[in-house]
């Protein structure tokens, strides 16, 4: 992959095309020289990213497009769930300048470990596997500056070296905000290894957040992502004592079951805003084992039921 010395132009052919440096949109661009010079043709290393991945029945990307809607909290809390069924779950962070995985998992302090086979994935349990770039980092505090290219390569590598002890039923990738670098790669990547996947956008109720969120489900149309459905996270508090709800963030346009209406996607439910969920993802537990007669976790259970309904898993249960 070409290294970009600034971002591309809209109409950018890309810099593997045969046209690259060539094309008429490649006039006055800096990268012209770079992408003129750049290795043309198939990516080589797409058939073993592909054998990778065709172990992997189902990937689900968590997206948004705006932060702190909850995409790593309702990723992690997914994972742990979908673990509870007795399926094989990998848990994928390609946030690389702010994985959280790593803490909501409690993973943190973790390393990756390497063998013949590939990058092997820090484990939870038996059954639940987590690869992120904080696994990479001497400290938690460390900065990640990288520019686009670099991650790029990064998530190319995750997607094809990554060794998840032979296959998976789940591949849940959770995503950072924006319709940029991360989600052009990781879709793209997918696509070309011969199943994209399906995503679950992440939203909260106000408007602002649903504005992002708008150009999210429309990235998703443009690059071929099918949308699984649209889950309001902190949609109403929740008391962790006497378990009522109360509205917090309101809406002048009727919230995520409103939009997603407008915009032609399924709605999969509410998520309501409880104390206890941040304590569990801070210790790096499951929320929905913890706390499995709360508001919030029945919200959970009906939310995930729809997933697994949508990418026609119906035949296992959660163990409570």
């Amino acid at each position: 992959m070409a290294e970009l010395v600034a971002n591309p132009p809209e109409n950018c052919v890309g810099p593997s095309s045969e046209q690259a440096g060539k094309a008429a949109s490649c006039a006055g661009c800096p990268n012209q020289n770079v992408c003129a010079t750049a290795p043309k043709g198939p990516d080589p290393d797409l058939a073993n990213m592909a054998e990778r991945l065709n172990n992997i029945k189902h990937k689900l990307l968590v997206l948004s497009g705006k932060g702190g809607v909850g995409k790593s909290t309702f990723s992690a809390q997914l994972s742990f769930a979908l673990a509870q069924t007795g399926a094989e779950v990998g848990l994928l962070d390609v946030d690389i300048c702010g994985p959280s995985i790593p803490k909501m998992l409690g993973l943190e302090g973790e390393q990756i470990h390497s063998s013949n086979l590939g990058w092997s994935p820090v484990y939870v349990q038996e059954n639940l596997g987590v690869m992120s770039v904080g696994f990479l980092l001497d400290s938690v505090s460390d900065a990640v500056i990288w520019r686009g290219p670099r991650k790029n390569a990064l998530i190319k590598q995750f997607l094809m070296d990554v060794y998840w002890q032979g296959g998976l039923d789940f591949l849940v990738v959770d995503t950072p905000p924006g319709t940029s670098d991360e989600h052009l790669s990781i879709s793209q990547y997918l696509k070309q290894a011969g199943d994209v996947g399906h995503a679950i956008i992440i939203t909260t109720p106000q408007d602002v957040a649903l504005i992002d969120v708008r150009k999210e489900i429309n990235f998703c149309k443009k690059v071929g992502i099918p949308i699984l459905g649209v889950v309001e996270n902190m949609s109403a508090f929740v008391c962790p004592k006497c378990q009522k709800e109360t509205a917090i963030f309101g809406s002048t346009s009727g919230g995520a079951e409103a939009m997603a209406k407008d915009m032609g996607v399924p709605f999969l439910g509410r998520i309501p805003l409880d104390p206890t969920i941040a304590k569990a993802c801070d210790s790096g537990k499951s929320y929905v084992e913890d706390f499995p007669d709360s508001v919030a976790t029945k919200q959970f259970l009906q939310v995930f039921k729809k997933i697994l309904a949508a990418v026609n898993v119906q035949e296992i249960e959660y163990e409570r």
